[in-house]
This record gives C-alpha cells, sequence and structure tokens, in this order.
C-alpha cells in the first residue's frame, strides 16, 4: 500500500511559477509509475503528466508541453511538478496517484491516490 500527500499549492499570478511535490510512504515506492492530474470546479479530473519507476519516461498532456515538468526522486519516495508559465486555466486541485502499470493518462488505471492541493492562477 501506498500513501500519497501532495504540497507545494497556493495562490500565484498568470505567468508565474510553482513547484508541487507528493511524497510517498511505504518502501515500494520506486515500482510505481506515477502520475498528476488535476480536477477544476464543475469538471472532470483530467490528465496532466505521468513518469516511470525510473524516471526515464515521462509523458504530459497537450496543454501542459512544454511548460510543466514531471520528475521523481526515489531515494526520497517524492514526485514534483514543477509548472511554469502558468495560466489562470491551469487553477485547478491537483492531485497526484501511483499505478503498477507502465505510465498512462487513464483515472482507473491508477491504484492510489493523494488528497490533493489547490493551485489557483490569477489573471
Amino acid at each position: 500500500q501506498v500513501q500519497l500527500v501532495e504540497s507545494g499549492g497556493g495562490l500565484v499570478q498568470a505567468g508565474g511559477s510553482l513547484i508541487l511535490s507528493c511524497a510517498a510512504s511505504g518502501r515500494t515506492f520506486s515500482s510505481y509509475a506515477m502520475g498528476w492530474f488535476r480536477q477544476a470546479p464543475g469538471k472532470e479530473r483530467e490528465y496532466v503528466a505521468a513518469i516511470s519507476w525510473s524516471g526515464g519516461t515521462t509523458d504530459y498532456a497537450d496543454s501542459v508541453k512544454g511548460r510543466f515538468t514531471i520528475s521523481r526522486d526515489n531515494d526520497k519516495n517524492t514526485v514534483y511538478l514543477q509548472m511554469n508559465s502558468l495560466k489562470p486555466e491551469d487553477t485547478a486541485v491537483y492531485y497526484c496517484a501511483a499505478t503498477y502499470y507502465s505510465p498512462t493518462t487513464e483515472v482507473y488505471d491508477y491504484d492510489y491516490w493523494g488528497q490533493g492541493t489547490q493551485v489557483t492562477v490569477s489573471s
């Protein structure tokens, strides 16, 4: 079992940056691919980015490609999401998730979820 705790959210102006962190408990963190998702009010949860267990493979939604970077440190049991050039449409609750599968864009493929961290981008 893996428990995930996100942090780093907050209020930022458009064009600014934030770094989200997701700390995982358990000794098998390096066995999981990790993903970031987000959910805006009244909208479905959507895929943002994913990274393989080794960190060697990453993937991004088209909406964040070139602005966001996912990374992980298996020694620290932590996955990160560096968010640059933030836009008001990036406003959402951001969730990290873990899956035994290869990095995937599908919500239902992920086995474990954090509680989320709010990101608000003002115009």
